[in-house]
């Protein structure tokens, strides 16, 4: 008698959901950067504190998150992190009222908690509902509409948050002190509506969780009982992917949250046509993730990566000495080639890692962290540049070499 699968459909459509979601999230922060640089009037690397406050907030709750997971399962893992997130986004509006930029950072730094707890207990989920062996083209699967969410959150975000009006700090020192006040009040206040759409939408999927039911690969089960994390980095390939991802994730947010601010310098547009660029750029991004899951089924995940690190290379270069346009258009051509960068190194990291796969996670999630530095390392350098932009772009330049060493040698297991 034939036995009958489990059908995963149904949680795997919601867990998809999820990647949109932490997606929407990070992907406003490519607006929400040049934003609140103008609204509280910020220095370049001030701005970075933004990405700085999400990613801190990943490297400080991965282990804890792996540990949840452990005790509680990922179900109860995904709800917890739904409720933190959307406790984040509801932050927004005292922040906003007050335009204290501290209580924006950190509204920001408990939506990084939120999206830690779901990236730990999402990724890894993708992969087990279903056949181990299309684990990988599954979780880029999954990943391609966190690609969705780049391209509609800087749409939401030209649209909702974006003003299009914009003074130098001449201009704005002009202005009669009461004018003044009310731009920039207006500017901060223009954030909350999205956030509390945002806020909103994580509580009713966190309710859909509670009430539907999913299946939990329990411990036991599985046989990750005895894994550590000491256990988890006795295996090179996963080292090399922690230490990849961490310079993968800081070049994109590099590129992401500067790109508004290099398009208006570079291809001399304005503030929203700026941002709907960005919005573009998510387009490709999100093509490149589901072109490059259809291709990994005819070549094998770590040479894709290496072609993909490799055009990242020359496409950094050209943003960095090429002139108007030209510049935006290497933009976009990292957006697309970016695109299946964090699940493939992801998902080559816990390859047979057995009992160790959930410490395993957690380390490759901590590696998140690089979002937090590299972008900072980005803005000094622009500040000292004479507000250069174009010249900060060698930092997201020398993290791709870091990739492409992965994709080409890090990636492979002890003999």
């Amino acid at each position: 008698m034939k036995e009958n699968k489990p059908n995963y459909l149904v949680p795997f459509v919601l867990v998809t959901c999820l990647f949109f979601m932490w997606g929407f999230a990070n992907n406003l922060n490519g607006i929400l950067i040049p934003h609140l640089r103008k609204a509280l009037q910020l220095s370049n690397m001030q701005s970075t504190f933004v990405d700085t406050a999400v990613y801190l907030a990943y490297f400080l709750g991965a282990i804890p998150a792996g540990l949840v997971l452990k005790k509680f399962g990922y179900k109860k893992g995904i709800i917890l992190g739904l409720l933190v997130f959307s406790l984040g986004a509801f932050l927004f509006v005292p922040a906003a009222n007050s335009r204290t930029y501290g209580i924006f950072l950190l509204g920001l730094f408990i939506i990084g908690i939120g999206l830690t707890i779901l990236e730990t207990a999402a990724n890894p989920y993708a992969t087990k509902l279903g056949d181990a062996k299309d684990a990988t083209t599954r979780l880029n699967l999954a990943q391609s509409f966190n690609g969705l969410a780049a391209f509609l959150a800087p749409m939401v975000g030209t649209i909702f948050i974006l003003s299009g009006k914009e003074y130098s700090s001449e201009e704005l020192n002009l202005l009669p002190e009461v004018e003044k006040i009310a731009y920039l009040t207006s500017e901060a206040a223009s954030v909350k509506m999205p956030y509390m759409i945002l806020g909103g939408f994580l509580l009713v999927i966190a309710v859909l969780f509670m009430v539907l039911k999913f299946p939990e690969f329990k411990e036991e089960d599985q046989g990750e009982t005895t894994g550590s994390i000491a256990g988890a980095l006795k295996h090179k390939h996963l080292t090399w992917a922690v230490i990849a991802q961490l310079f993968y994730v800081g070049a994109q947010v590099c590129v992401t949250s500067f790109f508004v601010r290099m398009a208006i310098s570079g291809g001399g547009v304005d503030e929203k046509t700026a941002g709907y660029y960005l919005g573009i750029y998510g387009i490709l991004f999100m093509v490149g993730r589901f072109l490059g899951t259809f291709i990994m089924k005819y070549l094998a995940p770590a040479k894709l990566l290496s072609i993909y690190a490799a055009m990242c290379i020359l496409l950094s270069l050209v943003a960095v000495y090429a002139d108007g346009k030209n510049v935006v258009l290497a933009l976009g051509g990292l957006g697309f080639f970016m695109s299946i960068m964090f699940p493939t190194i992801f998902s080559l990291g816990i390859e047979d890692m057995l009992e160790n796969t959930k410490p395993a996670s957690s380390l490759i999630v901590m590696a998140i962290i690089g979002g937090a530095i590299f972008p900072v390392i980005m803005g000094y350098i622009i500040d000292n540049s004479n507000d250069n932009i174009q010249v900060g772009y060698w930092v997201p330049l020398v993290c791709f070499i870091v990739v492409l060493y992965y994709g080409l040698v890090g990636h492979k297991k002890a003999a």
